[in-house]
């Protein structure tokens, strides 16, 4: 049973969400703030195994409480939130969210996000190679950890799985839709930018340049491609 924490200051939103949520398997901790929500995550209570965050927080915002989750650890987290405007998604997501969800939304429709969210958490592929090497990138396909000269890398789970779906198709040009089906699990046309946010990040760890990738190559118009040294 997934344990959620749940950050969100409007009682009525949460008390609905609790109820949904919690009738379709999930169990819920309840946080009102941000500051709270860290407390809850980072101490010694039960390990949380999904972050849903409300962005408009009283205090310090859902963009800062990622931030700051994602620079202690690689929980997933979904925002859940009512600003649509493509700025402030993209902030959320470079921030270092896995998905987003625009409220008002149905607990069916984040159960299923969540739980796409939770099967990105990358367990080992069915191989027979111990290692993974992509230039000066080195994958422990049993650990699934990724190294870059010896240094390990922080991936996120959704980042990690992008990392290895590019690996599985070496040079072939992969377009934002296939990405969203092979990494997000969304069966519909889901919101390209997430794919572009996440690739900024994952670009971010594993280039020297972020800014002229040597790896992962935006073919204009069509995707990204894996160059494998």
């Amino acid at each position: 049973m997934p344990r959620v924490l749940l950050v969100e200051d409007d009682d009525a939103v949460a008390e609905a969400l609790t109820l949904g949520l919690g009738g379709l398997g999930h169990q819920i901790q309840l946080a009102g703030a941000g500051e709270q929500a860290l407390d809850m995550l980072f101490g010694s209570g039960p390990a949380i195994d999904v972050v849903l965050l409300d962005v408009m927080l009283p205090g310090m915002d859902g963009f800062e409480v990622c931030r700051r989750i994602r620079a202690r650890s690689m929980v997933p987290v979904l925002l859940l939130t009512a600003r649509s405007d493509p700025i402030d998604v993209v902030v959320g997501l470079e921030g270092g969210a896995d998905d987003y969800v625009i409220k008002p939304c149905e607990p069916r429709i984040i159960d299923a996000r969540m739980k796409a969210v939770l099967r990105r958490v990358v367990t080992t592929p069915p191989t027979n190679e111990q290692a993974l090497r992509i230039g000066t990138l080195t994958v422990d396909l049993a650990a699934m950890l990724v190294t870059r000269d010896d240094a390990e890398l922080h991936l996120t789970a959704t980042e990690l799985r992008l990392l290895l779906e590019f690996a599985k198709h070496p040079g072939q040009v992969l377009s934002r839709q296939v990405l969203l089906k092979l990494v997000w699990d969304y069966g519909y046309v889901g919101d390209s930018r997430i794919v572009d946010a996440t690739v900024a990040r994952l670009r971010a760890k594993i280039e020297d340049d972020p800014a002229n990738p040597s790896i992962l190559r935006t073919v204009r118009g069509l995707g990204y491609r894996l160059v494998h040294p």
